[in-house]
């Protein structure tokens, strides 16, 4: 096994927040290994950044009114903080706009491209003729041929989850116009993924069936075996890395040829800030480049960015890609369009100080080869039953005793107490399960250590011994400050906050990994006063949650999210009160000195009256004069501007904020009255 790693992590998108599914199937894994390397002794460049190209962000802007560049600037920094705050030790974070990305990834296209490694195609694409832009198929929206949900996209149709593709829409329409898109024929580079058929079954499937996850084996398997077809590496936007050839104008690098060219540009941005060399890291055969992705991104990190590697000639290929699973959100699948999620940054604000907790949760449930579930109440469980009940509790109990009968000073005790042994093979245990990605059994191994400290301690009863045995209290405290300073230890890859309290109490530096073995504090070393790792998760933090999860359920139940919600609720009696007739505008003019105000003569069958309504940002008073309309006819009168208003019109507002009246289908008589 090599002593340099190369560990990256799938670069987050920058069109919002980073969620706990993100967190547990990608983040805190990486973050774990990361750090356990690291303790090893060993060479790791720790590497991600956020992915600021592609459709997502540039339909976010459009909605947003702002421009790509707002998006991806605000959404970076958010999920650079949130990194930070929970933890996560990337060596480099940095982003796909830098400068250096730019250039490497042009750099490597062109490469490639002088090596005649791409084909050029023409197709037929949709075409925008007003807004003058090819339609990726997420800017296409229409019926969808299998729900009849008349707002799929060309790509999936969300509501039923079927794979569509612009040409199976039923009367297709530009989102950025709204016009009927008419096919235009383009040209584009495609990689021949065929061409490396070959070479891909050979690598893999010959040569990692025995070591790699079988849901990432799997998928690839399955993918060679339907056979690969070339692919393009280059799109009609406007947003992107442009394609640097003369023939290209308006065309950008394909987001994801450029995104896992990331991990290269991060590496070199890392290394010359710290005076490395990144060739070290991805074209030397003596350092081992792992992939943390979700398996979303098998097909990207294990067929198309290692094809492109290969066809480019000088870099390296995965020594591993631990894909996970999804995690679902209380028997739900995480949404960010549905807000159906716990985001990290409002954990850490809502959450102060915990961040362990939920790594700890996380890690304890991680989807490593299926999908599993985070539920509030599992969470608030392995808290108050594991963190605090075993974990806290032990490193507690043994400070307060050494405190309470030994003023804190380590007692004298036997160095080769059979029960030490439990520290090295726990120590060995975690390791064997993080050098092969099994995450949930070296949390489960850690937490074994905690559980045999409280045993030793319930077993051994110092409280007890220490009037008539106080050597066997001695030793049993000797014994027990080991453990506890071994978990500091062995725990900060885990929980690295805890970690740094712990070692803090018991007044230790951070080892090497093969160092904890043993002796970690001699007798006679001196600690400080016992402080809570871990506090209570009280029922009322939980259930507030669960409401705000409940609250989105309700809002997502909506057929129009911009609606707001209803008034309250009235009976038919209070209906019936209301004198709602159909009624005619005869006059119409503006109120002096109100830009907002116009004075209706409306006719309603039963009288002609005045009514004043804030509407002149809609209407021209000509606009008005003869359409029939709702009033509210028995509204108390009330004086507008000097002026009594005798009733209310009936408006609501259009897709684009202006008003519109209430009116029947077909003229009617006015003063109808409106059941």
């Amino acid at each position: 096994m090599s002593e340099r790693k190369m560990i990256t992590a799938a670069l987050p998108y920058a069109n919002g927040p980073v969620h706990i599914g993100h967190l547990a199937g990608v983040y805190v894994p990486s973050d774990v290994y990361a750090r356990f390397q690291r303790r090893l002794g060993r060479d790791v460049a720790f590497i991600c950044g956020s992915d600021e190209h592609g459709i997502p962000i540039t339909i976010r802007a459009k909605k947003e009114g702002v421009t790509p560049q707002d998006i991806v600037d605000k959404y970076h920094e958010i999920i650079k903080k949130s990194f930070s705050d929970l933890g996560i030790s990337f060596d480099e974070y940095s982003r796909t706009t830098s400068k250096k990305h730019y250039e490497n990834s042009q750099d490597f296209f062109t490469t490639l491209y002088h090596k005649g490694k791409f084909t050029e195609e023409l197709s037929d694409q949709y075409f925008d003729e007003q807004a003058g832009e090819f339609l990726a198929d997420r800017y296409i929206v229409g019926t969808c041929p299998n729900c009849g949900n008349e707002n799929a996209y060309g790509d999936q149709c969300e509501k039923c989850g079927s794979t569509l593709s612009p040409s199976e829409l039923i009367n297709p329409k530009s989102m950025l116009s709204g016009n009927v898109p008419v096919l235009k024929e383009t040209k584009n580079w495609y990689l021949p993924l065929n061409d490396y058929e070959n070479f891909l079954n050979e690598w893999i499937i010959d040569g990692h069936k025995d070591d790699w996850k079988p849901n990432v084996y799997g998928q690839v398997k399955s993918w060679l075996n339907d056979g690969l077809k070339p692919r393009a590496m280059t799109r009609d936007l406007n947003w992107g890395v442009p394609v640097p050839l003369p023939e290209a104008d308006g065309k950008v690098l394909y987001v994801w040829f450029d995104a896992p060219i990331g991990y290269i540009s991060f590496t070199q941005e890392w290394a010359e800030k710290n005076g490395k060399n990144w060739k070290d890291y991805w074209q030397n055969e003596n350092s081992d480049l792992i992939h943390f992705i979700g398996k979303d991104n098998i097909v990207f990190h294990c067929i198309i960015f290692p094809a492109m590697m290969k066809a480019h000639g000088n870099y390296m290929m995965p020594k591993n890609v631990p894909a996970f699973e999804f995690l679902n959100l209380e028997n739900d699948k995480i949404s960010t369009s549905r807000n159906w999620a716990v985001w990290a940054h409002e954990y850490v604000e809502e959450f102060p100080g915990q961040q362990d907790v939920l790594r700890y949760a996380l890690l304890s449930s991680a989807p490593e080869t299926k999908d599993n579930n985070f539920t509030w109440k599992d969470f608030q469980t392995k808290n108050n039953s594991e963190l605090v009940g075993i974990f806290g509790n032990f490193i507690n109990r043994v400070a307060v005793l050494i405190h309470k009968y030994y003023n804190g000073v380590v007692p004298e005790g036997d160095a080769n107490a059979s029960e030490l042994q439990e520290i090295e093979n726990s120590a060995k245990e975690i390791e064997t399960f993080l050098e092969n990605f099994e995450f949930r059994n070296a949390l489960s191994a850690l937490m074994n250590l905690a559980r045999f400290g409280n045993q030793y301690l319930q077993t051994e009863e110092p409280w007890k011994t220490i009037k008539e045995h106080p050597e066997k209290t001695a030793q049993s405290l000797f014994v027990s400050a080991q453990i506890a300073a071994a978990l500091g230890q062995l725990c900060e890859p885990f929980m690295p906050f805890t970690s740094e309290k712990l070692l803090k109490m018991f007044n230790v530096e951070k080892k090497n990994w093969n160092d904890i073995s043993g002796i970690v504090i001699e007798s006679g070393h001196q600690i400080d006063e016992a402080t809570l790792l871990f506090s209570k998760i009280e029922d009322n933090v939980i259930e507030a949650q669960i409401q705000k999860l409940e609250n989105t359920k309700q809002s997502n139940r909506k057929t129009n999210p911009n609606a707001n919600p209803m008034k309250e609720e009235i009976t038919y009696d209070d209906f019936s009160k209301m004198d709602l007739r159909t009624a005619t505008i005869l006059e119409a003019e503006k109120v002096q000195k109100a830009d907002k105000l116009l004075k209706f003569k409306v006719d309603t069958g039963i009288d002609v009256r005045t009514v004043v309504s804030g509407i002149a940002e809609s209407f021209t008073p000509e606009e008005c004069v003869g359409k029939q309309v709702m009033i509210l006819a028995n509204l108390a009168p009330r004086k507008i501007r000097g002026i009594e208003s005798q009733g209310m019109l009936l408006l609501t507002t259009k897709p684009d904020g202006k008003l519109t009246f209430m009116t029947p289908e077909v003229k009617v008589e006015n003063g109808i009255e409106v059941n």
